[in-house]
């Protein structure tokens, strides 16, 4: 049987950067309409403001797909309150397992763990695959929180209670 195992992971371990260059490799290349090169890649990620995805100042998630790393993304405490989704990310050969939906919920209960009480992002107009997944869990438009050559709309979601 196939199976996710979700986990809070450093951001730095093997797994979790690969991933972490994955995603800045995919969202660089779109935007770029073209292959990211390695060395691209490289100075995306260097002073990325990754370490700051560690407890208490954030988290990062590694997901596992019958032990392959599958799937990261990470929160941001943006202030006590506010906890902000970052480097959300599926490899395409695992995309459509369900593995998105767990790792955003997964991110928004360690966001309550941090004392979050809202989650809000920023992401662009042309990732549509992650627009539809953060409406589907509830984010709804918002106004711009923060500004950015990479930013173009911005969404919220009141975190609630943990059951």
């Amino acid at each position: 049987m196939t199976s996710w195992h979700l986990a809070p992971e450093a951001f730095d371990t093997t797994d979790a950067t690969g991933l972490r260059r994955d995603y800045y490799d995919e969202v660089a290349s779109r935007y770029w309409k073209r292959p990211a090169t390695s060395k691209e890649i490289d100075q995306g990620l260097a002073d990325d403001g990754a370490e700051l995805l560690t407890p208490p100042t954030g988290q990062f998630v590694v997901g596992r797909f019958d032990g392959e790393a599958a799937a990261g993304g990470g929160l941001l405490m943006l202030d006590s309150e506010r906890a902000e989704l970052t480097r959300i990310y599926v490899r395409p050969a695992f995309r459509g397992k369900k593995g998105a939906d767990l790792l955003l919920e997964l991110l928004e209960s360690e966001a309550r763990l941090l004392g979050a009480s809202r989650m809000v992002l920023n992401t662009r107009l042309d990732l549509v695959e992650a627009r539809a997944l953060y409406v589907r869990h509830g984010y709804r438009e918002i106004p711009a929180y923060c500004t950015g050559l990479y930013m173009e709309i911005w969404y919220g979601k009141d975190l609630g209670q943990v059951n």
